[in-house]
């Protein structure tokens, strides 16, 4: 499992991530992003939907294991933050890890 801190820091120093979950959806349905993350809190209805887009765009999924308030709190933002959406990233290491992530089925990602 990869460290969602360590993922959401370097994409915010490479200005690639975007927040909430319709963007989360755009990018699982267009296949431009890197890997989503959603909060532990996030409607089943939309970890469904974005979890459903993102297989069958070859997008890994990570739940963050607390709330979204605290997700917002990592994001370095004042508000909840239900799913975050990296679009690139500027740590090679944690895009290999990330590659890695993506090739494994989902019951291995655990």
């Amino acid at each position: 499992m990869i460290d969602v801190e360590k993922v959401i820091k370097s994409a915010d120093t490479s200005g690639r991530m975007f927040l909430g979950s319709k963007k989360a959806m755009d990018a699982a349905k267009s296949g431009r992003a890197v890997v989503l993350i959603l909060s532990s809190n996030c409607p089943p209805k939309t970890v469904n939907s974005v979890q459903r887009h993102a297989h069958l765009s070859n997008i890994p999924v990570c739940i963050y294991p607390s709330t979204s308030a605290d997700l917002g709190m990592i994001c370095g933002k004042p508000f909840s933050v239900s799913a975050v959406t990296i679009r690139s990233l500027s740590d090679q290491g944690l895009l290999q890890a990330l590659e890695r992530e993506r090739d494994l089925a989902p019951e291995e990602r655990k």
